[in-house]
């Protein structure tokens, strides 16, 4: 038999179960066990939360690679390749590894049944025991109590904010959603939370589980200044440690903070100016992730978010400065049925003029009649679009200058948003001139 491109594999993987998203442990648990898979690495770090989980990786991984380190990253969804989801030493894993991982998993689970999602994180765990890596990091996708990832026992469970959001799955309190992220907790092993107000059911977990848990505001903790920004937090002994006037960041230092307490615990040697370089350079496409296009002869500047739930729509408002008049902000914007949809919009109606809707490229969009009425509703301006470009361009043709472009809504919503900036992308170089 031809063996399957990597295409052929996820074709063959979104129709090998009968629903997207069946939680529950037994069917992947009785799969890794056939895989027989030794440990995935020496250090393994969990990451849950509701938001944040993506960029809390990045910067972990970052700064143990700054040390030398051979890391792998497994993460999801992805926004234009799957390879994005497996990173072995900051390289995205090729398409002969990935079908070679799938190969693997499925001669051994057999008869059993398993979802798109489940198959693909046992693939990652198969590549990463067979690479030799150092340390591993592995972002959760859904929850934590039963999501595939947590078949692993990590030496640190990483919590990087609760809110509410999937709420089929997790529930619709905070409370509930605590008692599943507190899944990936563990016996008597370190765990970090970056929320500032955790649930009861967090702590109580790690009360019962005889965790050291070390909370933001509590034992770790970041200032930001003018010139940057301060960190403290706990080693591995449990000695203070402290670091002065690091670099501001694109991406949120609250979850820089998160990643720096969670390398402290991990005992490696480290230099502040090694630590201030690897964050630095951490990028997350998709996240506070601004772009310059050129557009029928002008520069418009663009700002890409995948934020899609309020937790995330209130934290984006708190990063947009404001825009000096009469240059406005405008947004290309889509989402989901299943999302609150004035939770979302509602954080954001002060400081963006002007909306483009746009359906997204998914059964589960919601549709652009609900999104321009409910944003009417609230007194906003809004249009809508056929789909996410057509969006982009009509808001790219009306900018003015200094006016910038917010895409926001879905990870499919700049994922739709990145082959057409891609074409018509400026190169901004470190004055923050375009080329």
């Amino acid at each position: 038999m031809k063996p399957r491109t990597l295409d052929a594999w996820l074709a063959y993987l979104e129709q090998l179960h009968p629903v997207a998203i069946d939680m529950g442990l037994e069917r992947s648990r009785e799969v890794f066990q056939r895989l027989g898979l030794g440990p995935l690495a020496p250090r393994v770090i969990t990451v849950t939360g509701t938001n944040g989980k993506g960029s809390t990786c990045a910067f972990l991984a970052s700064l143990l690679a700054g040390q030398g380190l051979r890391v792998g990253v497994y993460s999801s969804p992805h926004l234009l390749r799957y390879n994005e989801r497996v990173r072995l030493n900051g390289t995205e894993a090729s398409d002969a590894q990935l079908c070679a991982a799938f190969e693997a998993v499925e001669a051994a689970r057999g008869d059993v049944s398993l979802t798109y999602f489940e198959m693909g994180t046992l693939a990652a765990f198969w590549l990463f025991a067979s690479a030799g890596l150092d340390a591993v990091v592995l972002e959760v996708g859904l929850g934590g109590r039963l999501d595939t990832v947590n078949l692993v026992d990590a030496d640190l469970a990483v919590v990087t904010s609760i809110g509410i959001d999937h709420a089929d799955y997790l529930g619709n309190t905070r409370e509930s959603v605590a008692f599943e992220k507190a899944g990936i907790l563990r016996s008597g092993r370190p765990a970090l939370c970056g929320d500032l107000d955790p649930p009861a059911p967090l702590l109580e977990k790690a009360r019962s589980l005889g965790c050291h848990l070390l909370l933001r505001g509590h034992e770790f903790d970041l200032q930001i200044h003018a010139q940057g920004w301060n960190w403290q937090g706990q080693g591995a002994e449990g000695q203070a440690l402290r670091l002065v006037n690091l670099p501001r960041l694109d991406l949120p230092m609250e979850n820089a903070a998160l990643a720096l307490q969670a390398f402290a615990l991990l005992g490696l040697p480290s230099e502040a100016d090694s630590i201030a370089e690897a964050l630095r350079t951490t990028h997350v496409t998709g996240r506070l992730d601004r772009r310059d296009v050129a557009w029928k002869g002008k520069r418009v500047r663009l700002l890409l978010d995948v934020g899609h739930n309020p937790h995330a729509a209130q934290y984006l408002r708190g990063r947009l400065p404001p825009i000096a008049a009469p240059a406005i902000r405008r947004a290309v914007f889509g989402l989901l049925a299943d999302k609150d949809l004035a939770g979302v919009i509602e954080p954001l109606l002060g400081c963006v003029s002007d909306w483009a809707v746009c359906p997204l490229p998914s059964p589960r969009s919601r549709s652009v009649e609900s999104l321009q009425a409910a944003l009417s509703n609230l007194g906003a301006v809004a249009t809508s679009h056929g789909s996410v470009e057509a969006a982009l361009e009509h808001q790219c043709d009306l900018a003015g200058p200094g006016d910038e472009i917010l895409v926001f809504g879905s990870f499919f919503c700049v994922a739709d948003a990145l082959p057409w900036i891609e074409r018509h992308g400026l190169e901004v170089a470190a004055d923050g001139s375009a080329g």
